[in-house]
């Protein structure tokens, strides 16, 4: 899945979470990191923060070599408020992830912050 016209984009915000998932488990950290705004801020742990498209690559990237597989979770409804909206899924470890997403010109949704683990 590493050819970039195949990468479907998030038509609604409920799409990235199954997008991510699905492309960590191919092992696709360019198409991960697809799903982020060029100016999008992940949590990477430990206090640090990758900034930018580039950075995730670069993060999912080394997480997709280290093998560990994303499963998907229970997805919240996204709550929607023009063009932005917060996602928010509970893994089966209890961890409970939020992201906001925003709406792009064209319609699809990219995630601009996500924090993957916020309650344990």
């Amino acid at each position: 899945m590493n050819d970039e016209a195949t990468r479907k984009p998030a038509s609604d915000p409920q799409d990235l979470a199954r997008l991510l998932v699905s492309r960590q488990q191919a092992g696709d950290a360019e198409g991960m990191a697809a799903l982020y705004a060029p100016d999008a801020v992940l949590d990477i742990g430990g206090g640090q923060l990758a900034r930018g498209r580039d950075a995730i690559r670069a993060f999912y990237a080394r997480l997709v070599m280290a093998g560990p597989r994303f499963e998907l979770g229970d997805q919240r409804p996204a709550m929607v408020n023009g063009d932005l909206a917060l996602t928010s899924t509970r893994l089966a470890d209890g961890t409970v992830t939020a992201e906001i997403a925003r709406r792009q010109g064209d319609g699809t949704w990219l995630w601009v912050i996500d924090q993957p683990s916020i309650l344990a």
